[in-house]
């Protein structure tokens, strides 16, 4: 084991925790996207201070931005001595609303038993915080190293990245020959490498009816019984068959590695805000409903959206009046990173060195910024690993763990170490 280095990083230990409690202490609560660019500039006066140059890049035009609530990204570059690979760690400054339910201040970094506590702990600023303490350590344990190292604070994430890693991938910021190793701290616990992600494909269906009284619904057509003859085929039908479909994929949990679905929302008819506290006497004439359908690397998009509309078009010509209308909101192909590439080999040895143990390999059953790099920026070789438990994320009293932080942080330095010094792979 590197001593030097493992040591580099330990005695930075207060300094890390203090990192992860400044980071939070940014409410960077999307939507609708604030305190970015404070948030950002805090990360991009820390790293100066370490040798970086920094940049600010605008998500200019895509969702949400504005005067306002400017897309700030930062990237934040140190060139070493000679050239080399560069090795990028990319985390999310963005975190979902606190919400209720929290029995400390959710913005105020609280340290406890060994825990920092906080909206977006877990979720990832501590997976940052640690990112940066290991460049830092080996910075100062290799300075006359070759190659370059980059860190970035994107936002977005939380609402599908399209003004963060979307758009920096669009712009070059995630291809080669600037980058050519990515790793994202996202919190799947400290001996695992996430090698990518199942796909999604979300859905508005809307099916059509009639208005009339609602005293004489016999006039009228309602959508919203329509649609619960979509549900109903959806239970007879798809949710069994999407129980059947099993993958290859190591995802975890392990209810994840088969196909699912999710019926997101539901909208009919005109609500009470009609008349505020009252319903409306009408018969609905259209009634939507979201779906969010994860599919696996062995299934095809088009069979995917196919067994979907397959059920809808049935319905057409079976049921009396039944019309609808389908439309696209996302959709993401299922990735998966191989084992035998050279940032999941590093960060292998990391693991293997510090907890003296193969690491678990391990795919998430949700997206995240992985796909952006590998469909935008042609980048494969990008792993997710950082400190923390997924299962915390978005709860209330979110926490990531000072001693999870350290190990992490530990993993990450010897991959700098393999990658950019050649440090053997064991």
């Amino acid at each position: 084991m590197n001593d030097h280095l493992m040591r580099a990083v330990q005695d930075r230990t207060t300094d890390l925790v203090a990192l992860t409690q400044d980071l939070i202490r940014y409410p960077t609560v999307n939507p609708p996207g604030e305190a970015y660019r404070p948030c950002a500039e805090y990360i991009a006066r820390r790293l100066k201070r370490s040798g970086f140059e920094a940049e600010f890049v605008r998500g200019e035009g895509t969702p949400g931005d504005s005067d306002h609530y400017p897309r700030t990204n930062v990237i934040a570059r140190y060139d070493g001595r000679g050239p080399g690979a560069t090795v990028h760690f990319n985390s999310h400054i963005d975190v979902v609303e606190a919400g209720h339910g929290w029995s400390v201040d959710p913005f105020a970094g609280i340290v406890r038993d060994g825990r920092v506590y906080g909206r977006g702990a877990c979720d990832m600023k501590g997976g940052l915080a640690a990112s940066i303490i290991a460049a830092e350590a080996f910075l100062a344990t290799y300075p006359d190293f070759s190659g370059a190292i980059e860190i970035s604070g994107t936002v977005d994430e939380e609402s599908g990245g399209y003004g963060g890693v979307a758009y920096l991938a669009g712009k070059g910021y995630f291809s080669k020959p600037r980058v050519d190793h990515v790793i994202i701290p996202e919190p799947l616990n400290k001996d695992r490498i996430c090698l990518g992600h199942r796909g999604v494909w979300w859905a508005e269906i809307e099916t059509k009816g009639r208005i009339a009284h609602g005293s004489m619904p016999f006039l009228g057509d309602s959508a919203i019984r329509h649609m619960g003859a979509v549900l109903h085929a959806f239970e007879e039908e798809l949710f069994p068959a999407l129980d059947q479909k099993q993958t290859r994929m190591p995802v975890v949990p392990e209810g994840a590695r088969r196909s699912t679905m999710n019926i997101n929302s539901i909208h009919g008819g005109q609500t009470e805000d009609f008349f505020p506290g009252l319903p409306s006497p009408n018969v609905a004439d259209t009634c939507r409903t979201v779906i969010d359908r994860r599919f696996l690397l062995e299934e095809d998009i088009s069979e995917v959206k196919s067994e979907v509309t397959s059920i809808l078009e049935r319905l057409k010509r079976d049921r009396p009046k039944f019309d609808y209308a389908i439309r696209d909101l996302m959709e993401v192909l299922p990735l998966m990173t191989e084992r035998d590439t050279p940032v999941v080999e590093a960060v292998a040895t990391g693991i293997r060195e510090i907890f003296g143990k193969e690491p678990d390999y391990v795919i998430s059953p949700g997206t995240y910024d992985q796909k952006h790099i590998a469909r935008i920026g042609h980048l494969h070789d990008c792993i997710a690993y950082g400190p923390g438990i997924l299962d915390l994320a978005h709860q209330p009293d979110e926490w990531v763990g000072i001693d999870d932080m350290v190990e992490s942080a530990k993993v990450m330095a010897v991959g700098l170490d393999v990658m950019l010094r050649g440090a053997a792979v064991r």
